[in-house]
Order: C-alpha cells, then structure tokens, then sequence
C-alpha cells in the first residue's frame, strides 16, 4: 500500500463513519501559545471548547483530516529509523458526539480490516489514574474485547495523559497503539481543561482528538526497517551522493521537507521563533551541500511527490529563500569552520562564540566539533543563549527607562519615521499586482517583517512580491515628507489590547502583546501599536529620504533610510 493509498483509505474509512473530511490548516497557527502546528487538533481547538459550532462551521460534529505537522523536540534524533521534524498526521475528531468505545473499535478495525495487521502484532496502553485524573476503565475493558490482557499496559501520567497545546488548553487521558512494539497512534479522550497552574476543570463536552503519524504507520504497512525506507522518502535518499552516510542521507531528506513546507506555509528565515528553526534546517543543509548534497534537486523531488495532496507548495519561493541564505551564510560558514579547527575544546560559551560571530547552529557545531564537542549538550548551549538574551534585554531596559543614551534622540526619530513609511507604503502599493489601491480583488495589506533602527538610520522589512518601481519609491518619500511639513501631533494612549486591535493593524501574532497596550496615533494617517518612544510633533524629523530599496528573501522587500 503506497503512502497516498494510505491517505485515501483512512480518508474514506472515516466519511463512512460520517466524518466530515477538513482540509489541512497550515504550519503557522491561529494559536499565539505555539510556534507551529504540532498536531491535528490545533485547528479543532475551539471546537473542544465549545467556542465554535461544527455544525455551523463544516456541518458535523464529527471530521478527519491530514494535517502537515512540525516538531522541533526530535530534531536531535533525526537520522535514526523513525524520527523526522515535518510529519503527517491522520486523524479523526469528535465534539461532543462518539467516545472512548467507538473509537477503539474503529482503531481497532482500521488495523486488522484495512491495513490488515495481525491482532498478535497490536498493543496498547491506557492510565492507570492518579489523585487528578482516574483510572480509564472504560478503555481498559474496551481493549479487552479485542486484544488479551498481556498486550495492554496501564501507565502513569507522563505516558498516558494529553496535556495541552501550548500553555493551556483541552487535555484528557490517552490511550497509546502500538505495533511490533512502535508506536503509531494516539487516541485522546477530551474532558478537562488544563490552566495555566495545573489545575483541570470539566469540559461541557467531552471530545475524541486521535492521530496516527502517517510515515510510521506506512513504515510498518510497506515491511520497512525505517521511515526512510518508505515511498515518502525513497526518491529523496536515491538522490543522495554516493558514499554519503545513512544518517547523514537522513538529516538531508527530512531537513528537506521540513523546509519546502515551512516556506510554502510563509515561514522565511530569521534568529527568533518559527524563523530560527527554518534558518537552523536550512544552514544545515546548506552544510551538507559540502558532501555533495544538492539542495534545489531535493527541494524539486519534494515538490513532485506532494504536490497532488498540497497545492500550494512553491519550488520557485523555496528556491528564492535557500539561494539568499546560502549566500548569507556560506563565507561565514568558511570562517566559522576555520574558528572551531582552531579550538581544543568546544564548550558552551565556546559553541554559543561560533553561533553569535558566524551563525553556527547548534546541530553543525555538535557535528563538525566531533571529539571536540563530544561534552556539548543542547541544555548547556540553550542555557548560554538564554543567558546572552537576558544580557541584551536588561541592557535595552536600562536604555529605555533610565534616560536614552546619548543618540537616543535620534532613534526616538527614528521609531516615528518608520510608522509613517510604513503607513505611506500602504497608501502607495497596490494590495495586490495588477489591482489599484481600493480595486475589488485587492489582497492583503502591506506588513512590518522585521525592523532595524540606529542613531544614523532605519532598515524595515514588508510583504511585496516585486521590486518597488522609482516612481513609487519616490511617492512613498515624498508621502512620508509630507506629512512631516504637515507637523502633525504624535498622541498615545494606553488601552486594553482588544479595543486596540479594533483600531490599528498589526504586523506581528496578536498573543505577542500584552493585556494592556499603547496605541501611537499621527493625525489619521497612522495608528499603530508600539512600545515607543516617539517624537511630539512630525515637523521634528526633517526630511526623509529612501536610501535603498531591495529583496530581504522570496515576497521580502527592504527598505533603508535616513532623516537629514
């Protein structure tokens, strides 16, 4: 059975069961408490919480899917036979409606009847209760009319109970399925709601939340030793230079996948959140490539196999993004290899220097240190990060809150100036190529992608899928100049986030602001959230002018510019 028979068969499996069959969400989620996607029912979660109607929504209280998913906890075990970073899960869902009988049963069946897997290879594990949660009898004696007793186990807490998603959310106990002694599935009974503190509150409705990680189970269905082994990964690992390792064959095929999917999705590289762990898949490729390993022809192979159950995935984006990232980090990577031959010992602060002077990630200096790093833990490294952030962030509280330093008034000018390009750029640039601003059919907004300021200039990045023309780089100056001379007063006030979010467009995930928020208002041509500081009046920035226009990556404009 090939890997999309396996789709098509638990799709279809699950529609005679009155599923209704939804679409995957993508690797960026709704939800500001994780980085990316990691499960199927992220997309479901205010369904289990009876925040939003089925019904209404997809017209069942029932639905499955295949959700891309994205897992950086095993990224250090890539290379073994089963972990991977990019993933699919199948799963099926239930809100309110079926429980824990119907959905070992029809665990049960889909095994034995449709993937034809002997009852003497199956397993499974059920908790065994604590002071919070109790013993889940109902699963146990469920397992029992199909399985005898030797093959089902009953565990403790950190086995056998789903926590949730993020920092708090639907949780519940769990049941585990396992073959030949992998596991391949996990099926979550839903009935309380874990804050923040560990305390668990009763649902309104109980819920089934199951997920079966599609390379394993097609491991196991295609007599394969590893994932890798699979149709999934076969065309990847053919591609390979001779005489390359078999991990290292793996790190590549998985890191490539990972990366054509992140970047369809609209992840681009960056050193925080979902774009620090693209950059960290990316360099290490990038690394392999002195092994012979090609990149673009793997990316295309991605692309070629998924395209059929994922339409949006863009060979030329991925492409784009690997080609300026190469380009960024190839003569460091030179420099920085240089560096660590010349170290005896690589420790943490050693490994954190490689990282901060050259863009090392953690994995490369790990693997290319060899002996040398041979006591270098992830735990340590990430404990010498954190403590550099910690550095900076006292360091900039300190700027901000004792009195700026001595170029602080020029970056004060400099903050403001920037709200007005932004505000400009979105007066100038068509919401969408070939559409006039306002034009029905016009697309998303233009948004802040990152930002640079110092004493002598600003450096902001924004959505635009082209080059700005001369004659729109010269409107958005002589807009931002404009309405300069106009010496319109800058105002904040402070307001809940949620009456702030009614008022101003934001470039960056909701959940990232606190409770309470200040919203900066110039006239009405820009009202923006910010944490300041910002100048009084307009009229005190001068003249602004467009240094440069450039890419910053695939659909990444860049714009530098100074106040005279």
């Amino acid at each position: 059975m090939t890997s999309q028979q396996l789709r098509s068969e638990f799709l279809n499996f699950f529609k005679d069961k009155g599923h209704k069959i939804v679409v995957s969400s993508s690797l960026i989620p709704d939800d500001p408490s994780v980085l990316l996607t990691t499960a199927g029912m992220q997309q479901f979660k205010k369904y289990f919480l009876g925040e939003a109607d089925p019904e209404k929504d997809f017209g069942a209280r029932r639905a499955a899917s295949i959700q891309k998913a994205f897992r950086t906890s095993d990224i250090d075990e890539v290379g073994d036979k089963s972990h991977d970073t990019f993933f699919e899960m199948l799963g099926h869902f239930s809100f309110g409606d079926y429980f824990k009988k119907e959905t070992i049963e029809w665990t049960f069946n889909f095994l034995t009847k449709v993937l034809k897997i002997s009852v003497d290879r199956i397993a499974a594990t059920v908790f065994e209760g604590d002071d919070k949660i109790p013993f889940d009898e109902e699963s146990y004696k469920t397992w029992l009319k199909f399985l005898p007793a030797k093959q089902i186990k009953k565990n403790p807490r950190k086995d056998n109970v789903w926590g949730p998603v993020g920092d708090e959310g639907p949780c519940g106990a769990a049941n585990e399925v396992y073959i030949d002694g992998l596991e391949v599935a996990t099926l979550v009974f839903v009935e309380y709601f874990c804050a923040k503190d560990g305390s668990l509150a009763p649902l309104s409705q109980k819920g089934v939340d199951v997920g079966w990680g599609l390379e394993r189970i097609t491991m196991i269905t295609q007599g394969k030793k590893s994932i890798f082994e699979t149709d999934l990964f076969e065309p990847l690992m053919a591609a390979m230079p001779i005489g390359l390792s078999e991990r290292k064959k793996r790190i590549a095929a998985d890191h490539s996948r990972g990366i054509v999917f992140l970047i369809s999705d609209g992840v681009r590289p960056s050193n925080k959140e979902a774009g620090y762990i693209l950059r960290r898949l990316l360099r290490r490729l990038i690394i392999l490539t002195k092994d012979g390993v090609k990149p673009q022809e793997l990316f295309g192979l991605v692309v070629e196999s998924y395209k059929d159950f994922y339409a949006n995935l863009d060979k030329d984006a991925v492409d784009a993004v690997f080609d300026e990232e190469y380009k960024k980090f190839d003569k460091a990577l030179n420099r920085g290899v240089e560096e660590l031959g010349k170290m005896k010992e690589i420790d943490a602060k050693n490994a954190f220097k490689l990282y901060e002077s050259f863009g090392l990630p953690y994995e490369v200096i790990k693997e290319m240190g060899g002996s040398k790093a041979a006591t270098l833990t992830r735990e340590d490294f990430e404990k010498e990060l954190a403590l550099h952030q910690e550095v900076s962030r006292a360091g900039a509280e300190k700027k901000f809150k004792g009195g700026l330093a001595d170029d602080g008034a020029e970056t004060v000018k400099y903050h403001t100036a920037t709200h007005l390009l932004l505000a400009a750029l979105r007066e100038v640039l068509p919401a969408r190529i070939g559409f006039a601003k306002g034009d029905a059919g016009g697309g998303p907004e233009i948004y802040q992608k990152g930002s640079n300021i110092t004493a002598e200039r600003l450096r902001f990045d924004f959505n635009y899928p082209q080059k700005m023309t001369d004659i729109q780089i010269k409107k958005v100056a002589d807009l931002v100049n404009q309405k300069i001379k106009e010496d319109i007063l800058v105002e904040m006030k402070e307001m809940p986030k949620d009456e702030a979010l009614k008022l101003a467009k934001v470039s960056f995930e909701p959940g990232k602001y606190g409770a309470t928020v200040k919203v900066y208002k110039v006239g009405d041509f820009s009202i923006e959230l910010c944490g300041g500081p910002h100048v009084k009046r307009t009229s005190e920035l001068g003249s602004f002018k467009i240094a440069k226009e450039e890419s910053s990556g695939a659909g990444i404009r860049r714009i530098r510019a100074v106040l005279e």
